[in-house]
């Protein structure tokens, strides 16, 4: 054999693993073990095939400057960050968070079941609520710290779980922490969740039953019927839990995300949401109508209790930035930002590239094959395009996609400019794999 076929065999030798291959490593030594893994990603690094853990240079703007792991400094379009609306640059969020760590430092020091609170979080907590049409709201520090805090803080181990099998990390990992009894049903599909529903009931009528599903699917662009799922679980005295992390600012009348577009504003047991997306910050939220659900999470939701609360400056920007998203301004960043979606879709689309689910702020572009995508995400970044590869095992085999997360500031001639890279790089990755 040549050298450069022993080039070749290795290359493709490494671009055929994937992460699961390392899922569940074999060892006494807890540590040492990881080092197969990390000698995997090494070479997809030097093959700058490795597009995660980038570093940003600057604000996660259209235009942004990145270096990735090998070292190799990417200056182009940003198609992977979920500024949604755009308001990282703000000036009023900005402001906002400027003036929060000057009259509060920049953090709580302290569990909000203490002292970890601030009158901007409880107007955060007030104006969430006015927008949901709920009652009583719960801040989280993180939105994974939301939806891992609530599964665990109101699910006990007799209870059970029936979950979206498209269902985020958090939920899931959160549901299998709760409870053993964990259950997954069709993705967006009400009968199959019936199905689940009914079997449980038929052996237990004495526990409580979680229902989860969300919003906006990212790794497809989808959406359930909110009000199908709500109908449903009510039928068998379960309770829905919805989380809208990435609908939530992005999509709705004023941004009241999916459950806004359905008219289900109110009706949902429990809402579960973050700021990372459209509202320019980091933090969550749970909301609900039951006085009562809201103080028990904040005692047995560990998340919450046993965490510093959200940063001021958190707050202070997610709220400017839900103000913002409320007001005209953010209904013409949402026009803008969908204008934008729908150009990128339908050039992608007449050139043969398939999107999958429906237009939003997330649009999936199938590669399909993930060698092809792991050397098509490789020249994207030599030709200045940054955007998220899925791979297997986070998607099917086969299934290897591209998130462009798109937002109102990139212009007609970044959308233009995306689309034909793409499609160059797509084919110069098949000639090359």
């Amino acid at each position: 054999m040549t050298v450069s076929a022993i080039l070749e065999s290795s290359v493709a030798e490494t671009l055929s693993k994937h992460l699961g291959m390392f899922s569940n490593p074999k060892g006494s030594h807890l540590l040492e073990r990881t080092q197969p893994m990390g000698e995997w990603l090494d070479l997809r690094a030097q093959l700058e095939t490795w597009p995660y853990a980038r570093t940003l240079e600057r604000a996660p703007q259209a235009e942004t400057i990145a270096v990735s792991q090998n070292g190799r400094r990417v200056t182009g379009l940003n198609f992977g960050s979920q500024d949604y609306l755009g308001l990282t640059a703000h000036p009023a969020v900005r402001d906002a968070a400027i003036a929060a760590i000057r009259d509060f430092g920049p953090h709580v020091a302290s569990s909000p079941m203490l002292q970890g609170n601030t009158t901007i979080g409880r107007q955060l907590e007030k104006e969430v609520g006015d927008l949901l049409q709920t009652e009583h709201v719960l801040l989280f520090p993180t939105g994974w710290a939301a939806g891992f805090g609530a599964i665990t803080g109101f699910v006990r181990p007799s209870d059970s779980i029936v979950i979206d099998q498209l269902g985020h990390a958090s939920l899931l990992q959160g549901s299998r922490a709760a409870t053993e009894n964990v259950y997954l049903f069709r993705h967006n599909d009400p009968e199959s969740l019936r199905n689940r529903l009914q079997k449980i009931r038929a052996k237990d009528k004495e526990n409580a039953i979680l229902v989860v599903s969300e919003g906006l699917f990212s790794m497809d662009s989808d959406w359930p019927d909110i009000q199908a799922l709500q109908a449903v679980t009510r039928e068998y005295g379960a309770v829905l839990m919805l989380d809208i992390a990435h609908d939530f600012g992005s999509q709705g009348p004023h941004g009241s995300s999916q459950i806004g577009v359905q008219q289900m504003l109110g009706e949902i047991d429990i809402v579960m949401g973050s700021f990372s997306k459209s509202l320019a910050s980091n933090g969550g939220f749970v909301a609900t109508n039951i006085r009562s659900a809201r103080q028990y999470l904040g005692i047995f939701g560990g998340s919450h209790m046993y965490s510093n609360g959200i940063s001021p400056v958190q707050s202070a920007a997610a709220l400017a930035a839900l103000r913002i998203a409320k007001s005209e301004e953010g209904d013409r960043l949402r026009r803008r930002a969908m204008d934008n979606v729908l150009r990128l879709r339908a050039g992608l689309e007449v050139r043969g590239v398939r999107c999958l689910g429906m237009p939003s702020n997330v649009v999936p572009v199938m590669a399909g094959d993930d060698a092809l995508a792991k050397w098509t995400g490789n020249l994207l970044e030599l030709n200045g395009i940054m955007a998220n590869l899925v791979e297997f095992p986070a998607v099917p085999r086969g299934e290897a996609r591209f998130r462009f997360q798109v937002m109102p500031t990139h212009t007609d001639a970044h959308i233009d400019y995306a689309v034909e890279t793409f499609v160059r790089c797509l084919e110069q990755a098949k000639e090359s794999i």
